[in-house]
């Protein structure tokens, strides 16, 4: 019957993920200008002509790991989708200052004008795992080098000097571990060090530090995952020390999951499923509706972002990895049962039979909110990496099943 249920969720998985990357491919390239159209109605078409750099990076990113990866995608049209992203994003991302190229901007003209920077690092980050995972296909060495080189930036601006972000620091605002960016840092050194060894090793103590890091934000007794804490890993006071965000907490489940199994860390293992699965699933499913909140207030005010009790697409997409990868390891039928529970909201409610593609923005009842299928914030990324994820760890599954 395991068997059975498995082939059945693998052959829904692979169907959709072969609609979700055509419509993309059809709807989403720049062929005048390069790049990727990002602001896509729910039938595809363009409604805003700015592209916006964290998605750009993560359209070239998922184009290359399925064409490298992936028989069936492994076609000259993906490759070049890919090349075009990469291209853009190398000629008009970085900002130049008086000393030369400098922060990655946010959003950028249709043609490839700096239209904003944030004074974070996550534009930065996607260009890197951009650049490294096309590299792997073309071999180039220099956009291999210019990955490297931009990742030693980011770890300069959070280890030791952040003012380059210009960001300064204010009396009443001291520096907080927010959980974004050791688990951003973690996934680039996870992409950066597949398969090269010397890599590796230049990035072990960030691995560690990053985890650290991570493992910091474990708060009341083991009883909770909170998003901001300070630096030496205590709570912070207010709203910002209270919030709950358990699609970034079941992310970091399994990012730390995947460390673990390569270190052989059981105890690492047991944690991220423990706290980092287990917790938000418990604490973020909405038992009336269905779905996992977006945000929560731990001692259960009303928290301050309003979007707090929508269901948003992108945590699903990581409760769904998170969930299969911990099946796969352990075969605790629980951790399958978490998962059924998840895909079956997850497909009912976000998916687009009728245009392809999955609407992102849902109100707590389940409706959908806002249809467009791309905007500032949502792109070719969650989707079909969840996608992507869930079909390999099937297949996975299913193999071992058969010998």
């Amino acid at each position: 019957m395991t068997a059975a249920l498995l082939e059945q969720y693998r052959e829904r998985i692979r169907t959709e993920l072969d609609r979700v990357v055509d419509f993309w491919l059809k709807f989403s390239h720049d062929n005048e200008h390069g790049g990727y159209f990002n602001c896509l109605g729910k039938d595809g078409k363009v409604y805003d002509e700015l592209k916006y750099v964290w998605l750009q990076g993560r359209q070239v990113w998922m184009y290359s790991r399925l064409y490298r990866t992936t028989e069936r995608f492994h076609k000259p049209e993906i490759l070049e989708a890919a090349k075009s992203g990469a291209a853009f994003l190398q000629k008009f991302a970085r900002v130049q200052g008086s000393s030369g190229p400098g922060k990655c901007a946010f959003c950028l003209t249709r043609d490839g004008r700096a239209v904003k920077v944030q004074r974070t690092i996550f534009s930065e980050c996607f260009y890197v795992m951009a650049m490294d995972e096309l590299s792997r296909i073309t071999q180039d060495k220099e956009m291999q080098a210019d990955a490297e080189s931009l990742m030693d930036r980011l770890i300069f601006w959070v280890q030791t000097d952040s003012s380059e972000l210009s960001r300064p620091q204010l009396p009443g605002d001291p520096p907080i571990n927010s959980m974004a960016v050791p688990m951003m840092l973690l996934c680039l050194v996870d992409q950066l060090t597949e398969g090269r060894t010397d890599v590796a090793e230049k990035y072990k103590d960030l691995s560690e530090w990053c985890v650290e890091r991570i493992l910091q934000h474990i708060q009341r007794d083991g009883k909770a995952i909170l998003e901001n804490v300070t630096l030496n890993g205590k709570e912070l006071p207010g709203c910002q020390g209270r919030v709950q965000n358990p699609g970034h907490a079941l992310e970091a489940g399994w990012f730390l999951l995947q460390y673990a199994q390569k270190k052989g860390d059981v105890q690492l293992q047991k944690t991220a499923v423990d706290k980092f699965m287990e917790i938000p699933f418990h604490t973020g499913w909405d038992k009336q509706h269905g779905g996992l909140f977006y945000f929560l207030d731990v001692d259960g005010h009303c928290p301050t972002q309003l979007e707090w009790n929508m269901k948003l697409w992108w945590p699903h997409c990581e409760a769904l990895i998170a969930y299969l990868m911990a099946y796969s390891h352990s075969k605790e039928p629980v951790l399958l049962d978490r998962f059924k529970q998840i895909y079956d909201y997850t497909f009912r409610h976000f998916s687009d039979e009728e245009h392809g593609e999955w609407f992102g923005y849902l109100s707590r009842q389940g409706e959908v909110v806002l249809d467009f299928k791309g905007g500032p914030f949502k792109g070719f990324f969650h989707v079909p990496r969840c996608l992507y994820m869930c079909e390999k760890l099937l297949d996975g599954l299913l193999e071992r099943q058969d010998s």
